[in-house]
């Protein structure tokens, strides 16, 4: 077994790996090799890959959250393929990544896991109880359409100018519940991250307008068949609308028309508004998984 820097080359085995840990979630190989190879200098990003017998079978990563205030707040994620775990390769791998976190100034580091990895990250010293909840459905069976509001015009992603939706994203972004407050979101960090990233498929995202303003907006990020509710936001102005309900469902639909047969989101317990929009819109829950932190 080794463990070395990923590169740009391991995109497709690392989204190989990472399909067959998370069936629910969704990486293309080109987003992966984005992931891997583009990133603010402040995140002080670094990215491992495990291999066995020279094939991929795992991949870590931390860095220092750039999109909140709080300052030192970090992130890692790691995952090893199912067929390869109790073999020293999740261990080796944390070690390497809290090495980075410690140098590079990290004072307090989040993370989720699945049910199986509770008691790997909590003698890691990780402990919390934040749950998110992941959930599909199959796009091509959904209620009706709800009505468009007056005043509301819907539009896909791609005929937005990005200021436009950046503005809706960092004001819908401020109360999303998190351990940090998103409230440092550069646009040009967004730019990179977000806007220019190929995960996304910005014709099948979808607006609600209110004139030249973005009132709600949901995004889709694709890889093959599948697809993933990257966000969707409301701005606090034109809550209580419906408009979320609305763009949502318009944008499954458009996967649907794409040959999307399986979609998936993730909603934080406490999101009970978002929660509600999808229970309605036919999602079923397929995994919780459990937000973790450590104090360095």
């Amino acid at each position: 077994m080794e463990i070395r820097p990923a590169v740009p080359d391991d995109a497709e085995a690392v989204a190989a790996v990472r399909r067959e840990t998370f069936r629910y979630k969704v990486l293309s190989p080109a987003a992966a090799r984005y992931m891997i190879s583009v990133h603010s200098p402040g995140e002080r990003f670094l990215g491992l890959v495990a291999e066995d017998d020279g094939k991929v079978v795992g991949w870590g990563s931390a860095g220092l959250n750039v999109w909140t205030s709080d300052q030192g707040q970090a992130g890692i994620s790691l995952y090893v393929h199912p067929e390869h775990r109790r073999r020293g390769i999740g261990g080796a791998l944390s070690d390497r990544l809290h090495q980075r976190l410690q140098e590079i100034g990290a004072v307090r580091v989040r993370t989720f896991v699945q049910p199986e990895g509770l008691d790997f990250a909590k003698r890691r010293g990780y402990d919390g109880s934040r749950l998110m909840h992941y959930s599909g459905l199959d796009p091509r069976v959904l209620p009706d359409q709800p009505a468009t509001p007056e005043g509301i015009e819907l539009v896909t992603l791609d005929q937005l100018q990005p200021r436009q939706l950046y503005l809706a994203d960092s004001v819908a972004s401020l109360d999303e519940p998190s351990d940090s407050p998103l409230d440092a979101m550069d646009y040009d960090e967004w730019l990179q991250e977000i806007w220019n990233a190929p995960g996304p498929d910005r014709s099948l995202g979808v607006a609600g307008m209110a004139g030249d303003e973005v009132a709600c907006f949901t995004a889709i990020e694709t890889d093959g068949d599948r697809a993933w509710s990257g966000m969707t936001g409301t701005i606090p102005a034109y809550r209580g609308r419906g408009l979320a309900k609305l763009v949502k469902s318009v944008a499954l639909r458009r996967c649907a028309e794409a040959g999307i047969t399986s979609a998936f989101t993730s909603n934080d317990d406490e999101n009970g508004p978002m929660l509600a929009v999808n229970n309605w819109l036919g999602y079923r829950r397929v995994q919780t998984e459990t937000g973790l932190l450590r104090t360095l």
